[in-house]
């Protein structure tokens, strides 16, 4: 594949006279994008940056400290050794929505720090959070009196709730120290679905022990692991996915300061969907196939079609942004396609990878559709001081990489 831009082509820099939160005052000349008399736009975002990294560094440290902490509670009750081995089988359903959350992410993937903290939090943060508020606030809220059946209650009632606030909390973490990269629903499905992974794999490994140390404990073993692990591992994922789309929609409009408004709508969905995944059977299903077929897999395909179609309108978006910088000479009219087609980013894959800079093109395909999200931003008018700087950054940081991937072609 041959990307037509090349140094004879004009690169329009930023006018010496333009306003610099407009960088749209361009002009066509050779050579490099230039700045503002006096101005480093780059510099705020890079500042920004910083602290973003230093706030996942803690994060991740905090989160990696409660996860350990989740793992001794659970090796003094289990023993370390069943810990281990059925954290081991518990990799198997962790494995399989991971896969399928690389499949969501694989066009503009979320920077790998933040995905580990996401599941870090799901695995160790959540879990511990759910534990220790879960009884307290049955107690406080629902039944003083402890008259009420704790099985059906907490199955039906406290888990959808505890469990989906304790969630939701990561995933929120995560919106507010990634302000660069969550920027739309799709990322949000990613971050939440991370969470609800992390959270999942350590809920497994707690059935796989029980059951493991019950009476018929092989056959109840592998039947709990066929229908949590092979038969609906992405449950977790499909419910904190809601809270993560919801916030990536806050994101993606500019309505950061209405978080608590979004954080709701999401909620409510993954709650109520919580709710009837544990409470399908017994409550609107007598029988398990029943709920499997007629619940679990609908609202499967269902989120599948979901993500599909977010993915549609991801491209269009991104091919309407981006033809508003091809206007102004920032990229080509071959760049917009295959920034926004499918078969554009197959094809400039296969051809970055023929010459050995198969990592400079995903860098390069990551910044466009960064710069996409931030100019629907703006032209919606939603953007802050942040997104416009962070446009003008981006710009320069999408000519940079333009020229390193075709260095010596």
């Amino acid at each position: 594949m041959r990307i037509t831009s090349h140094p004879q082509q004009p690169t329009p820099h930023l006018s010496p006279h333009a306003d610099p939160l407009d960088p749209w005052a361009t002009s066509s000349a050779h050579g490099s994008p230039g700045y503002p008399p006096g101005s480093n736009p780059s510099a705020g975002p890079r500042k920004l940056h910083h602290g973003i990294g230093s706030a996942v560094t803690w994060a991740l440290v905090g989160c990696t400290v409660v996860l350990l902490g989740v793992a001794w509670f659970l090796s003094e009750i289990f023993g370390s050794g069943t810990v281990l081995w059925l954290g081991i089988l518990a990799m198997v359903p962790l494995g399989l929505c991971l896969l399928g959350l690389r499949w969501v992410d694989r066009w503009d993937p979320e920077p790998r720090v933040l995905l580990l903290l996401a599941v870090f939090w799901g695995a160790g943060a959540s879990v511990a959070g759910s534990l220790l508020v879960g009884d307290i606030f049955t107690e406080v809220f629902f039944d003083p009196t402890g008259a009420l059946n704790m099985d059906l209650f907490g199955a039906v009632i406290q888990a959808p709730i505890v469990e989906e606030l304790a969630k939701g909390a990561g995933v929120l973490l995560i919106f507010w120290i990634n302000r660069a990269h969550f920027d739309g629903p799709i990322d949000g499905i990613v971050y939440g679905g991370m969470v609800g992974a992390g959270f999942a794999f350590t809920e497994n490994i707690l059935y796989f022990a029980d059951s493991y140390l019950g009476a018929a404990a092989p056959e109840e073993l592998a039947t709990v692991f066929v229908l949590r692990g092979l038969f609906s591992p992405f449950a977790h994922v499909m419910f904190t996915a809601w809270t993560g789309f919801a916030l990536g929609m806050c994101a993606e409009r500019g309505a950061r300061r209405r978080w608590p408004l979004y954080l709701l709508l999401g909620l409510m969905p993954a709650m109520i969907g919580h709710f009837l995944w544990n409470g399908g059977i017994g409550i609107l299903f007598s029988d398990f196939l029943s709920f499997y077929f007629m619940l679990q897999v609908p609202l499967f395909v269902a989120s599948i079609v979901a993500v599909l179609l977010l993915q549609r309108a991801e491209r269009k978006l991104t091919r309407l942004r981006l033809d508003e910088y091809r206007a102004s000479g920032w990229f080509t009219a071959a760049e917009v396609t295959m920034f926004a087609t499918r078969a554009g980013r197959r094809q400039a894959r296969r051809w970055a990878s023929a010459i050995g800079r198969r990592r400079i093109m995903k860098d390069f395909t990551s910044t466009a559709m960064n710069l996409a999200a931030v100019r629907h931003r703006i032209a919606a008018g939603n953007a802050t001081g942040f997104d416009v700087s962070r446009e003008v950054a981006l710009l320069h940081q999408s000519h940079r990489q333009r020229a390193q991937l075709l260095a010596g072609i």
